[in-house]
């Protein structure tokens, strides 16, 4: 295939600043930061509508909403340097159908990055992500949203091929024999945490050094997931926003923020609109950086990251539709008088430390 056709704009920095309407500074510090997002959800949208990753897109029939956020010559631009690329569970397939298709799914993702090999890498640990950065690439971790994708058995997980997955989200938006959704649709199961499966479950991800996920999963299953994990490993949310700012059945309480900060992990918050407080269809980026803050005066800049589940059916802030607006999330920062440091580490760095204590 072709190269990407894509703009450099670190040789107009200036002309970015000005056509986010933030200041240079924002600009210059983002670009002098590694940035990985820890959840992206775009190859859902190459299954269902052959939404081709290697081609620019507009926003969509929507307007950059539900899908049409995210595509290769953007994430390039953008300086997008990793992220957590995910392949997303159907669970109304049969546990053997489920994980067939989940181990085709990841070796179809795999192959559209191989299909532009000099820009896009599939990595596996911190060694690839620094060797493919180095070389000028996007390094692409691949990642599974919903446990159950392999919940035949434990030993359905050793399918995955040559440690490709770097985490797996147990529980996704249904219920599952692992444990019980945080969705309201499982208020049948309301009470219920993880099963002797699940617990099992989380314990082989541990051996098999994939980052345990605790997106999505209700509170129960979540406190059941941190009493069963390998404490010398840590744990990690990888889209979520926080009570503290705004309560609701998708976000993590300080309790939640703190055990996972205890195990020396990392919480992405994710670009919801709803779940970041503002109106369903629309809401402002600074909304993410009140998240930010919250997980930052609670726990510590370390264990904060950003998961922005973009072209996962959300409505982002009418002004982060796509990395090409990840500048202005740096914006937000500095006018909060945080520091470069601070800022690196929420973009990359916490990521890349909890991906280095679990694969080197």
């Amino acid at each position: 295939m072709r190269p990407l056709a894509t703009r450099d704009l670190r040789a107009d920095p200036a002309g970015w600043a000005r056509q986010l309407g933030i200041s240079r500074e924002a600009v210059d510090v983002y670009l002098a930061c590694e940035s990985i997002d820890l959840h992206l959800d775009s190859f859902i949208w190459n299954r269902i509508l052959r939404y081709d990753l290697r081609k620019r897109h507009g926003g969509g029939s929507f307007g950059s909403r539900f899908y049409s956020m995210v595509d290769f010559p953007r994430v390039r631009e953008a300086r997008l340097t990793g992220g957590i690329w995910v392949v997303t569970t159907n669970p109304l397939r049969g546990p053997e159908q489920r994980a067939n298709a989940c181990i085709e799914n990841l070796r179809r993702l795999q192959g559209i990055f191989e299909s532009v090999p000099g820009e896009f890498q599939v990595v596996r640990n911190v060694r690839e992500y620094e060797a493919a950065v180095a070389a000028g690439k996007h390094a692409a971790f691949l990642g599974i949203q919903g446990g159950n994708a392999l919940d035949r058995d434990l030993d359905a997980l050793d399918q995955i091929p040559d440690d490709l997955v770097v985490r797996i989200t147990i529980v996704h938006l249904s219920s599952s024999r692992i444990g019980v959704t945080s969705s309201p649709a499982a208020r049948e199961r309301r009470g219920e945490g993880l099963s002797d499966f699940g617990k099992d479950y989380v314990r082989r991800l541990d051996e098999k050094r994939i980052l345990v996920d605790l997106a999505h999963v209700n509170r129960e299953g979540f406190f059941d997931a941190v009493a069963v994990h390998d404490r010398s490993l840590p744990l990690i949310v990888t889209h979520t926003g926080v009570t503290g700012v705004t309560p609701h059945w998708r976000n993590l309480d300080d309790e939640q923020l703190r055990a996972i900060a205890d195990t020396g992990g990392t919480v992405g918050v994710m670009y919801q609109s709803s779940f970041l407080g503002d109106p369903y269809w629309g809401g402002r980026s600074e909304s993410v950086i009140r998240h930010v803050e919250h997980i930052v005066n609670t726990v510590g800049e370390d264990h904060a990251s950003l998961g922005s589940d973009w072209d996962g059916a959300i409505c982002p802030p009418r002004d982060l539709t796509s990395p090409l607006d990840l500048p202005r999330l740096v914006e937000h920062m500095l006018r909060r008088r945080w520091t470069p440091e601070r800022i690196r580490k929420i973009f990359a760095a916490n990521y890349l430390r909890v991906v280095a204590a679990v694969r080197g």
